[in-house]
C-alpha cells in the first residue's frame, strides 16, 4: 500500500491558473510566486504520528486466533447500480485449524443474508445469527482438523451502511466503491473497484478478513457489455449473456490473504506487454491516456526482471501482472495480488511526463509488495514493517539500479526527512500496542523501516543482504511473515546474532541525535573524533559506523562502534587531515551535527562524493555567501552531474547579486540543462535579476514542452 497522497494541482493546472491570473491583472503583488507554489505542489507528504504509543497506553494487539481455515472462496458477483449493492453467492471451503469446531464465524459487514447452508450431499439451510459485522453459524456438528466443509451464502452487500473508518493512508473502508453509478457526472467514467487493506473486503464478501489467512479464490463478474473486469490471478474465460451483459471468470490459484482480493470494472484501455514473453504484464487507464500508458508503466517488465534476479533471487511469482487507475480512488496505490489499483494522479498526459515520471518510484513500491506482502505477508499488522518497509526501501534499490547513487541517495535522504519531521519518534517499529490497526500506516512502518533497512544491509553487505531476504521468502512462502523470522532468518545466512539490531530498531523506537566533533594532536600524530549521543532520555544506540580519513588524496577508512552517552576515537595520521568523515557511508538513521569548517565541507565535496555529501557542502557554503570560497563552490556545483545538486546550488542564489560569468552560467542552465526542472530554477534565479534582456528567454520558455519551464517562463 502507498500512504495517501496529497492531490496535488498537476502542472498543467498551475501553468492555466498563472495565464488566466496574468491575463487578468498586469500587477498583483499578491500573485504567489512560482517558487512559492513550487514548495506547495513538490511538499513531501508524511503521516503525523498523533499519540504516544507505548506499553500500558494501548491494548496488545496479537495476531489474530486461528480457529478455522478458509482454504478455497468461490464468489458469483454481480451489481446494483441503482442502490451501489454487490448481488454476491458464496461457496467457501473450509477446515478447522487445528481444534474441533462445530460454530464457524465469517465477517461480513453489513450484508443483506438470502440463505446460509452448507454443502455436501444435500444443501442443508444452518441457524446462525448475524449482528451486521459478523455471521455467526452453528455448523450442526463437530468437524475434526482432518475434515473439510463447505458453506454456501446468498447475500446482498450494501457498502453505503458501512460505516467504518478509513485512516490517514486509506481514506475510506467500505471494501467496494461505486463511481459515478448512474453516471450523472459527465466528465467521470462509471466504475466499481475495491479496497481490501486492512479489513475492508468483508464489506463485499464473507471471508476471515485477517491478514493471517491465506486462500485460494475464483470469482465470477457479471459486467455490462462495454466493461472490461480485472481480479486477480488468471482470466479463464469470458462469456456472452443474452442480457447485454458478459461474465469473466478469473481464477486466483496460489493462496494469498483475504484483503488482497480485488476487483475493477469499467470502460478502460488495455495496453499489453509482457515479462519475459511468458507472463501477461498489462495497464489498464482510461482512453484519453492509452498513447501514454507505456510512459506510465512501461519499466515495470524491467523492475520485475530486477527484483526476481538481482533483489529477491526468485522469479516473480504469480502468473500474471497488471497495473489499473481507479477514479476517486481511497488510497495512492494497493498491491493486491497480481493486481495493482493505483490512483488516478498516476494517469499524467505527455507534456506532465516531460518533466518525469512522477508515479516511478510508486510502481515500484507497489510491484515489490507482490514479493513482500503478497508472497509472504505480514502475520499481523503489528509486523506491518515486513510489508511496507520493504516496498519503501524498493524505491531506493530501484534508483540505484536504474539510475545510480545519486539517485539513490537522494531517495534516501527525503524518506529519512521524511520520518524525522514526522514526530513519531515514540512509536516502535513493530507495535504491538495501538488502538486502532490504521494507526500502523505511518512515517514509521514506511520511511523508518526502510532506513533500517539500508543500515542492515551496510552492516552485513550487499552479498549477505540479498541472500538472506531470499531465505526469509523462499521460508515463507505463501504464508506469513514477521520481524522475528526475518531476524532469523538474517541469522542464518550471516552466522551473526542480530539480537542486538533488532531489538533496538524494530522492537524500539526513537532515534539518536549526534554532536560530532574531531581535532588533530600534531605531536601525537593522531586525530580524535568525539561523538556524543544527545537524545533525551537515558536510550544510549549502538552505532557500527565508517569513519573515513583523508590526507590529500589519500583515504583511509576505519569501522567505529559508537555506544555510549560520548565515544572519542583516535586514529594515526601523520599529518592534519583534510577532512574527517564521519558516517562516511550516510546511512545512520540520525539527527547529526558537525562542526567541520568550511575548507572541510569543500574538500567534502570535491572528494568524499556521495550525495550527502555534497549537499552538506552546499548547504554550508549557501549560508556563507560572502565568502569567496563558499560562493566559488556554489558556482561549481551549478555543474554538477547530478540534477538535484544543480537545483540545490540554483537555490542559493535566491539573494545573492551575481557577476556576468555567473550569470552566463545560470542563463546556460535555463536554456540548454537536460532536466526541465532545473531549467525553470534557473529561470526564476534570472528573473529576479529584473534584466530586461532576459525577455525573448522567458518568452521562448513559454513555449516549452514541459508545464514547469512553461509555468517559469510565463510567470
Amino acid at each position: 500500500m502507498q500512504q495517501n497522497q496529497l492531490k496535488m494541482f498537476s502542472r498543467i493546472t498551475l501553468f492555466f491558473v498563472i495565464a488566466t491570473v496574468l491575463s487578468q491583472c498586469k500587477v498583483n503583488k499578491n500573485i504567489p510566486s512560482k517558487n512559492v507554489v513550487d514548495k506547495i505542489i513538490s511538499k513531501e507528504v508524511v503521516v503525523h504520528g498523533n499519540r504516544p504509543i507505548g506499553k500500558g497506553e494501548q491494548p496488545y494487539q496479537p495476531s489474530a486466533k486461528r480457529i478455522n481455515d478458509i482454504i478455497h472462496t468461490v464468489l458469483d458477483i454481480r451489481f446494483n447500480y441503482q442502490k451501489q449493492q454487490v448481488i454476491g453467492k458464496a461457496t467457501i471451503t473450509i477446515k478447522p485449524y487445528f481444534y474441533p469446531v462445530s460454530t464457524l464465524d465469517l465477517d461480513a459487514r453489513c450484508f443483506e443474508l438470502k440463505r446460509v447452508a452448507m454443502i455436501g450431499k444435500d444443501t442443508l439451510d444452518l441457524k446462525y445469527t448475524y449482528d451486521t459485522s459478523v455471521i455467526h453459524i452453528n455448523l450442526g456438528r463437530e468437524y475434526q482438523s482432518s475434515e473439510t466443509y463447505k458453506i454456501f451464502i446468498d447475500y446482498i452487500a450494501k457498502p453505503n451502511e458501512n460505516k467504518q473508518k478509513g485512516s490517514a493512508a486509506i481514506s475510506d473502508a467500505k471494501g467496494i466503491y461505486f463511481i459515478n453509478p448512474l453516471k450523472t457526472d459527465p466528465e467521470k467514467p462509471r466504475e466499481i473497484w475495491t479496497q481490501g487493506e486492512t479489513q475492508s473486503n468483508s464489506g463485499w464478501f464473507p471471508t476471515n478478513d485477517v491478514p493471517n489467512e491465506k486462500m485460494t479464490h475464483e470469482i465470477y463478474i457479471t459486467a455490462d457489455e462495454k466493461d472490461v473486469t480485472l481480479s486477480n490471478g488468471e482470466m479463464i474465460y469470458s462469456r456472452i449473456n443474452n442480457d447485454h451483459t458478459h461474465t469473466d471468470y478469473w481464477k486466483q490459484s496460489l493462496p494469498n490473504s483475504p484483503y488482497l482480493v480485488m476487483m475493477a470494472i469499467g470502460e478502460f484501455e488495455i495496453i499489453k506487454d509482457s515479462w519475459r514473453d511468458s507472463v501477461e504484464v498489462n495497464y489498464y487507464v482510461e482512453k484519453n491516456y492509452e498513447k501514454v500508458a507505456r510512459k506510465i508503466f512501461g519499466l515495470t517488465p524491467e523492475m520485475m526482471q530486477f527484483f526476481s534476479e538481482k533483489v529477491t533471487g526468485i522469479e516473480y511469482p504469480w502468473v500474471k501482472y497488471s497495473q489499473i487507475i481507479g477514479r476517486d480512488y481511497v488510497s495512492g496505490a494497493m498491491e493486491n495480488t497480481t493486481a495493482t489499483l493505483h490512483q488516478e494522479s498516476a494517469q499524467q498526459d505527455a507534456r506532465q511526463l516531460v518533466d518525469g515520471n512522477e508515479w516511478e518510484g510508486t510502481v515500484a513500491h507497489e510491484l515489490f509488495h507482490q514479493w513482500f506482502g503478497d508472497l509472504v505477508t505480514a502475520e499481523s499488522w503489528s509486523n506491518l514493517t515486513v510489508n511496507e518497509s520493504f516496498a519503501d526501501y524498493s524505491q531506493l534499490l530501484w534508483q540505484e539500479y536504474k539510475y545510480g547513487a545519486d539517485a539513490a541517495g537522494f531517495e534516501n535522504y527525503k524518506e529519512m526527512q521524511n520520518y524525522l519531521v514526522s514526530g513519531s519518534q515514540s512509536k516502535d517499529l513493530v507495535r504491538f500496542y495501538y488502538a486502532d490497526k490504521e494507526d500502523m500506516f505511518d512515517a514509521v512502518s514506511y520511511q523508518k523501516g526502510g532506513r533500517i533497512l539500508h543500515m542492515l544491509r551496510n552492516l552485513v553487505g550487499d552479498q549477505a543482504f540479498f541472500a538472506s531476504l531470499n531465505k526469509y521468502l523462499n521460508t515463507n512462502k505463501f504464508g506469513n511473515g514477521s520481524a522475528h523470522k526475518l531476524r532469523l532468518a538474517f541469522e542464518e545466512v550471516t552466522g551473526k546474532d542480530l539480537n542486538w539490531f533488532f531489538n533496538q530498531w524494530y522492537f524500539g523506537n526513537g532515534h539518536p541525535r549526534l554532536d560530532i566533533s574531531s581535532a588533530y594532536d600534531a605531536e601525537a600524530h593522531k586525530a580524535m573524533v568525539v561523538i556524543k549521543q544527545t537524545q533525551s532520555g537515558e536510550k544510549v544506540f549502538r552505532l557500527p559506523m565508517a569513519v573515513d580519513i583523508f590526507q590529500g588524496n589519500q583515504k583511509t577508512r576505519h569501522q567505529i562502534v559508537a555506544n555510549s552517552k560520548a565515544d572519542t576515537f583516535y586514529f594515526a595520521a601523520s599529518v592534519k587531515p583534510d577532512l574527517i568523515n564521519v558516517d562516511a557511508d550516510k546511512i545512520t538513521l540520525a539527527e547529526k551535527k558537525d562542526t567541520k569548517t568550511l575548507a572541510e565541507f569543500i574538500f567534502q565535496y570535491n572528494h568524499a562524493g556521495n550525495y550527502l555529501d555534497r549537499r552538506e557542502a552546499i548547504e554550508y557554503a549557501s549560508k556563507k555567501m560572502s565568502d569567496t570560497a563558499a560562493f566559488n563552490l556554489i558556482v561549481k556545483a551549478l555543474k554538477d552531474p547530478f540534477d538535484r545538486i544543480r537545483a540545490k546550488a540554483l537555490a542559493s542564489f535566491a539573494s545573492s547579486k551575481l557577476d556576468a560569468s555567473v550569470l552566463a552560467s545560470i542563463e546556460n542552465i535555463a536554456t540548454n540543462d537536460a532536466k526541465r526542472t532545473v531549467r525553470a530554477d534557473a529561470i526564476d534565479i534570472l528573473a529576479k535579476q529584473k534584466n530586461a534582456k532576459y525577455a525573448s528567454l522567458f518568452v521562448a520558455a513559454c513555449k516549452d514542452s514541459s508545464y514547469t519551464v512553461a509555468g517559469a517562463g510565463l510567470e
